[in-house]
């Protein structure tokens, strides 16, 4: 089987060390009364038979069993008669592609033993084991203990991913600010992270909960114990939703400035334009009325030159004057009117 670790616990000491399933249920059947015995069974990325073989031994509930083959689930916590099944999303941020990679671990949390189904590499539970073992106290509360410290493993987890997320969210604001293009890309990235983020974080009050009400139900000195520690967990969750919430929130109104900065660089690109267009077109006039001024005389000139036999006031006497004084005429006309006009 991809059983990783097994073991039996008797007031918070591990007592046997089974080989194989087979070998664990019978040594516990064998293991005295105790209030205090439970087994604890690891397994990473089991087979649809192998989960199957595990709800047999220990009779789990067939509703929970098909969950746990699908996968895929939110974090959840459901009640069948003496059994928990809890649905948990460990998370942890890859920071070279900046994506918050979340995993997916099932919980079967019945009088006398755990079953723990991973279904990714993190978290190691290894840690949580070897830390309740050095805390025979709180081991020796039984399954429930397991179930609250691998939520608390869970919940501290997610810190990592919050400071990555949130140096995310410095840089794209520094990206915004100066104008880089690839901004509103990234932003979008990120809210789909954080938006995933969310989805395995804020079903979690809920788990605790349901879990602080099994809890009170049952009503004995350790679970006072455990339903305190809890208290602690749920005050991490909460400061984890609420800056998730503050994450999404900031990304976007982060998207609605840069919004607002692209528009406000495209109008000035457009002011910009349209001061250049004003400004040719003012010298396009310049230019017109220069030439229009020069067109006058010209068109006399040219009209004088074409040195016809038969033409008016070509032997007339007064005729170049009269030729420079219409010229000239013209020119200032045409300079006067086109400075009232502003083209000049």
């Amino acid at each position: 089987m991809s059983m990783v670790n097994n073991a039996i616990y008797i007031d918070g000491k591990r007592a046997v060390r089974p080989a194989s399933l087979d070998h664990t249920v019978d040594e516990l059947r064998r293991c005295p009364d105790a209030e205090h015995t439970f087994c604890w069974i690891g397994l990473l990325h089991p087979s649809d038979d192998e989960i199957r073989a595990v709800a047999k031994e220990f009779h789990l509930h067939p509703l929970a069993v098909e969950d746990a083959i699908d996968a895929h689930q939110r974090p959840k916590l459901e009640r069948y008669d003496d059994t928990l099944f809890v649905v948990l999303r460990p998370a942890r941020y890859v920071d070279p592609v900046e994506v918050v990679e979340l995993g997916e671990v099932h919980l079967f949390i019945g009088p006398d033993f755990v079953v723990a189904l991973r279904h990714a590499e993190q978290p190691d539970l290894a840690e949580v084991r070897h830390r309740l073992e050095e805390t025979p106290d709180l081991l020796r509360l039984g399954p429930y203990a397991v179930l609250y410290a691998v939520l608390d493993k869970v919940v501290d987890d997610y810190a990592p991913v919050l400071d990555g997320l949130q140096n995310d969210i410095d840089e794209i604001e520094v990206q915004v600010f100066d104008g880089d293009p690839t901004a509103s890309r990234r932003i979008y990235t990120l809210s789909r992270e954080v938006i995933e983020f969310q989805r395995a974080v804020d079903p979690l009050q809920d788990v605790l909960r349901q879990l602080r009400n099994v809890l009170n139900s049952r009503g004995s000195d350790a679970d006072l114990e455990l339903r305190r520690r809890l208290r602690d967990v749920n005050d991490h969750l909460a400061r984890v939703v609420e800056r998730t919430d503050g994450f999404r929130q900031l990304l976007s109104n982060i998207l609605q400035v840069n919004a607002a900065l692209v528009g406000q660089r495209q109008n000035d690109e457009m002011t910009r334009l349209t001061e250049a267009s004003y400004e040719q077109n003012e010298q396009v006039k310049r230019i017109s009325s220069v030439a229009a001024i020069l067109f006058a005389p010209t068109l006399i000139a040219g009209i004088y030159g074409m040195n016809f036999t038969h033409m008016p006031e070509l032997h007339w006497q007064y005729g170049y004057p009269y030729a420079l004084a219409l010229m000239v005429l013209l020119s200032v006309a045409l300079y006067v009117i086109f400075r009232y006009r502003g083209w000049l």
